[in-house]
């Protein structure tokens, strides 16, 4: 027999998912966030790139982000410099950020412990876990699973699977003196196939360089297609610093379509486990703390309603925005660099707020419509061309 503890509500993940849903939990509702590294916020498993008016929005300390104003966009043989003043982006110190939102729990938050498992016992979900190396268990009524992409609670109860396509990245992050601050890069094309590279200045002065992939669009690895942007000259080409003392960060998250079941009869899933990082560039904590915020609110109310009104509000805001997105992604998936230098080229003929919503991955109506008259003349005139 193993020792048994009780609680209304089980959260698995202390990233910003998790997190968000403990802070507004109500304080008459019992909780226990597990979370399986020695601390929350290392290891840093995100570049953390959000956008100033999320960060307000949200009520985040201005003192963890670092706000950009221009971005150079690259490919192999093309450039775009992107003005961001009207919507500028922030790089988020996310260690520090993520303990700020462990600070707001309202769940007791248990560090270096294992999620083993569920079952269910009638009414209950019966949790095994494991914490310096003692086996024990957790019955609660509920269960949030804000374990990231791998969906450990739903996995181990057969409820759903890991995702078969993800996004894989690799970031080394060092001091960059001469770097100047203001300045993002982006950059695609032969030195990321199937993904896409990127430079983030810190608030701590530093930068982050970084590449990404999907799997199993590309066998290669983030390692090695990082070795080989040090290697190679793109970097001089681009004005970014070779690393050098770099501390290194690794993630993992879903890049498959958004699907709307969150909800799996007491078990509710969250943040990557939801795949809410947009389709786009793969940017997840504002959402992350929007949703997990709400959710936290729906699960301290009694009427049976909150939670089914919270997946609706979800799907409502996400669902439509996310499949172009996620298409859009797809495509991008297959570019050949010639690909990558018509696309960056294209990017110049748009106005900068419209490109600045398309990363953003926020589509407005006006925009769906143009771009969708512009893919049917396309398909006519090809079809005509085929006459």
């Amino acid at each position: 027999m193993l020792e048994r503890v009780d609680t209304e509500i089980l959260i698995v993940g202390g990233g910003p998912a998790g997190l968000s849903v403990a802070s507004t939990l109500p304080e008459d509702v019992s909780a226990i966030l597990v979370h399986q590294d020695r601390e929350i916020g290392e290891p840093v498993r995100t570049s953390g790139g959000c956008w100033m008016r999320d960060v307000d929005a949200l009520g985040l300390p201005s003192q963890l982000v670092h706000p950009v104003t221009y971005a150079d966009i690259y490919s192999d043989n093309e450039h775009l410099r992107l003005d961001m003043t009207s919507d500028p982006v922030g790089i988020l110190n996310v260690s520090e950020l993520y303990r700020w939102l462990a600070e707001q729990s309202r769940a007791e938050i248990r560090c270096a412990t294992k999620y083993l498992g569920t079952r269910r016992e009638g009414p209950l979900f019966v949790s095994r876990l494991r914490e310096n190396n003692k086996e024990y268990e957790i019955a609660s009524r509920m269960i949030v699973d804000a374990s990231g992409w791998h969906c450990a609670v739903l996995q181990s109860m057969d409820l759903l699977a890991p995702p078969d396509r993800r996004g894989i990245g690799i970031e080394y992050e060092f001091d960059a003196p001469t770097h100047n601050p203001d300045r993002a890069a982006l950059f695609f094309g032969a030195a990321t196939p199937t993904g896409y590279g990127w430079a983030f200045p810190t608030t701590s002065g530093s930068l982050r360089l970084g590449v990404g992939l999907i799997a199993p669009d590309s066998a290669q690895s983030p390692k090695a297609l990082m070795k080989g942007l040090i290697e190679g000259g793109a970097l001089a080409r681009m004005g970014l610093p070779a690393p050098k003392n770099s501390h290194v960060n690794a993630g993992i998250l879903p890049s498959i379509p958004f699907t709307s079941n969150l909800i799996f009869d007491g078990v509710v899933r969250v943040g990557d486990s939801a795949n809410m990082a947009t389709p786009t560039l793969g940017e997840g904590i504002r959402v992350c703390i929007e949703h997990g915020r709400a959710l936290g609110l729906a699960l301290g109310k009694k009427p049976p309603g909150a939670l089914p009104r919270w997946e609706r509000m979800v799907h409502r805001k996400l669902a439509l925005q996310y499949r172009i997105g996620f298409e859009a992604n797809r495509r991008a998936a297959s570019y050949t660099p010639q690909d990558w230098d018509r696309s960056v080229a294209r990017m110049r003929t748009l106005p900068p707020e419209e490109l600045l919503r398309f990363l953003r991955n926020d589509f407005s109506a006006g925009m769906i419509a143009r771009r969708g008259a512009q893919a049917l003349s396309r398909k006519l005139s090809n079809a005509l061309r085929g006459r």
